[in-house]
């Protein structure tokens, strides 16, 4: 069975202006799937487009299935930007007889992309198709670094292991899925009102990670790191604020601003460890003027401009475009390891393996902020390190 047989092809003559696209616009750029599917083996292409009209396990926002192409039609318009673009959109995928098939098939794409070193953008569809994300990592058995951006866990506090799976509770399955690839996961702009303090204990004795949108609203760099550390990313529209996003049924006034959205976008495509994203629950019934769609595209974008602008940032590779930086704790044996990238600027702390730990590598390395090197010199320990020391143990 070939990718191209997940795949309907896109209407593009629904959207595309009566003039067609100008040079400089994406719609003259990007290799669409209309009649022929693109030859994803030619080595053409490093990101592909893929649209999941599903919407069976949305809670309260029947019509996000109509997204992908109302999001397309934004995002071609758009001019390419400095960069030159490989881009295949391969189409939308074909919803399944159940929704367990659709979730078979994402699953399938995205590992067989990712196999081929083709970053895929999806393009929902209810945001518990990142299960489906999610298990394609189980298929290249790799571990995983999880990142969701939501205003909400999607966490179903009372369920049963028998749970279905849908836009609010599709995180059970993640974590209690076995054979276990999670190594850790993030979230990104929870809102405290939205999350019971039993759930913030739970993630906190699992070591995850999690940050307020207080934390984060007008500094939006300190999610940097967190978003560097991430192999795959769920972005919820919802978590953006109703009036720079309201298409979206359980949009709310509080959330991300559209340029810090934007933003966090544009580090997770310069960060040369992540693999695949996701954009989810942008519904079209609820968006005016197709403002929404427009700054999903723009996301879309941002994410695009900083893939094409990533700088092979491996640390200690080599090891001379690295300074490293020795800093021991008052009263404490450990000895604190710090690196900074001479051609970034960004920095990591290398935590090291329990000594029962992997005989592979001694250390595991951490993006982090200058800030924790100065909490580090000043004598405190930073939490990140705790974290993932326990995490490693």
């Amino acid at each position: 069975m070939s990718l191209a047989d997940f795949f309907s092809p896109v209407q593009t003559s629904n959207f595309t202006p009566k003039n067609g696209y100008i040079s400089s616009q994406l719609g003259t750029h990007i290799s669409v799937f209309e009649d022929d599917f693109p030859d994803i083996d030619n080595g053409d292409f490093n990101l592909a487009l893929i649209g999941v009209q599903e919407e069976r396990g949305a809670v309260n926002n029947e019509g996000c299935a109509l997204a992908p192409d109302y999001i397309r039609e934004k995002l071609y318009s758009l001019n390419e930007g400095t960069f030159k673009s490989k881009i295949a959109d391969l189409g939308n995928i074909k919803a399944g007889e159940k929704l367990s098939d659709t979730y078979i098939a994402l699953k399938m794409v995205v590992a067989e992309l990712v196999k081929k070193n083709i970053c895929p953008i999806v393009i929902g569809g209810s945001q518990d198709l990142t299960y489906a994300q999610y298990m394609a990592y189980e298929e290249l058995e790799q571990k995983v670094d999880l990142l969701v951006i939501d205003s909400h866990f999607d966490l179903d506090e009372t369920a049963e292991d028998t749970i279905g799976t849908n836009s609010v509770s599709y995180l059970n399955k993640i974590f209690l899925h076995q054979p276990n690839y999670l190594f850790n996961f993030s979230n990104l702009g929870y809102q405290t009102y939205f999350v019971s303090q039993d759930t913030l204990r739970v993630m906190d004795k699992l070591f995850f990670d999690a940050q307020r949108l207080g934390e984060i609203s007008g500094a939006v760099y300190v999610a940097e790191p967190a978003i560097r550390s991430a192999d795959m990313i769920s972005f919820d529209v919802s978590s953006i604020r109703a009036s720079d996003a309201m298409g979206n049924a359980n949009a709310g006034p509080n959330g991300f601003y559209g340029e810090e959205a934007c933003q966090m976008c544009r580090y997770a495509g310069y960060s040369d460890k992540l693999s695949s994203i996701g954009f989810f629950e942008m519904n079209p019934a609820y968006d005016q003027n197709g403002q929404t769609a427009m700054l999903v595209a723009q996301m879309i974008w941002c994410f695009i401009d900083g893939y094409y602008s990533r700088k092979k940032d491996f640390p200690l590779n080599p090891k001379s475009d690295y300074v490293i930086y020795r800093t021991s704790l008052k009263e404490d044996a450990h000895e604190l390891i710090f690196v900074k990238s001479k051609k970034t600027d960004r920095w990591w702390m290398q935590v090291p393996y329990p000594t029962m730990g992997s005989k592979n590598e001694r250390y595991h390395m951490v993006p982090c902020l200058y800030e924790d090197y100065q909490l580090a010199i000043s004598g405190e320990m930073p939490d990140l390190w705790w974290r993932t020391y326990h995490k490693l143990n």
